[in-house]
């Protein structure tokens, strides 16, 4: 069971990373944000290249997050000032980013096998195994990336964005420019989902120019597991809870495949474990009705 537990664990604090994004557009944004399935494998290509090109691992996260960052301000940039619709201009970024990705990498996938990458270095230098390097290094990228989103959304630019996705006329009436505020969480959101293409790429050994696909998907599966189980009180309890769905996620995921459910039905099985965590309140309130009339 500890065999399959910690690299799980390890693959869910990694993938938080990208579920705490999801979080910040879909949820403090309330924008549905589907350019994350571009910005994924834009991270992984960026980052794979610039290790494979000897730039070095901090280069490679660097360049990586900015390369995120700039998919977001793009998305931003057609929903505030072209307004086009969010979830059109996420649909445009993305496929506008499967041709960016082929050009960063020069092929469909680069190789990084014989590649140093943050993982060498803990396994190597530190003697650790694959699965307790993972998990090592998912622990800090999730420690360092909450605790530097609870300081950021709780100064006056952060509670400004909170406010522009909790109630758009009332921020703009306090004076703040609410399209900058949407440009600025789609870079958040978009660079932190990039950096989580960094990492995985980097645990994987690869980067592939079709590993986004589903990541949406993935991501709203984590913060909509962890929000029913943890629940969602406060920004803090928010993000605990985010990360806790996506290692949640996880387990289900490995569980489900340790009983035979062949890889192939794994999108499929999302897709309805989605459906079945968004559908929760609605049948918690009928059931509560349901004992009030009784």
């Amino acid at each position: 069971m500890i065999d399959l537990l910690i690299p799980t664990v390890a693959q869910g604090l990694l993938w938080a990373l990208m579920a705490i994004g999801v979080y910040l557009t879909f949820r403090v944004l309330d924008v549905a944000d589907l350019s994350v399935e571009g910005t994924f494998p834009l991270g992984a290509a960026v980052a794979a290249t610039a290790l494979s090109a000897d730039m070095g691992i901090f280069a490679a996260f660097v360049l990586a997050t900015i390369a995120g960052a700039l998919a977001g301000v793009v998305t931003g940039l057609l929903t505030t000032k072209l307004k086009i619709p969010a979830l059109l201009a996420g649909i445009l970024t993305m496929i506008g980013l499967y041709s960016v990705n082929l050009h960063v990498m020069g092929k469909a996938n680069v190789s990084l096998l014989r590649v140093d990458t943050v993982f060498t270095f803990f396994t190597d230098s530190l003697g650790m195994n694959d699965d307790i390097a993972t998990l090592v290094v998912g622990l800090i990228a999730v420690l360092a990336v909450g605790f530097f989103l609870y300081w950021f959304f709780g100064t006056e630019i952060g509670t400004s964005l909170r406010a522009t996705g909790f109630n758009p006329q009332m921020a703009r009436a306090q004076g703040i420019n609410t399209d900058t505020m949407v440009v600025l969480g789609l870079l958040i959101s978009n660079a932190l989902v990039a950096l989580t293409g960094a990492f995985v790429a980097q645990a994987n050994g690869f980067a592939d120019v079709g590993m986004g696909v589903g990541t949406i998907v993935i991501g709203l599966a984590s913060v909509i597991i962890g929000e029913v189980l943890f629940g969602s009180r406060s920004f803090k309890n928010c993000l605990i809870s985010v990360i806790l769905g996506s290692i949640v996620y996880r387990l289900v995921i490995a569980l489900v495949l340790q009983m035979g459910m062949p890889p192939n039905d794994l999108k499929l099985f999302t897709a309805v474990l989605v459906a079945i965590a968004l559908s929760l309140p609605l049948i918690r309130s009928k059931i509560a009705e349901r004992k009030a009339r009784a």
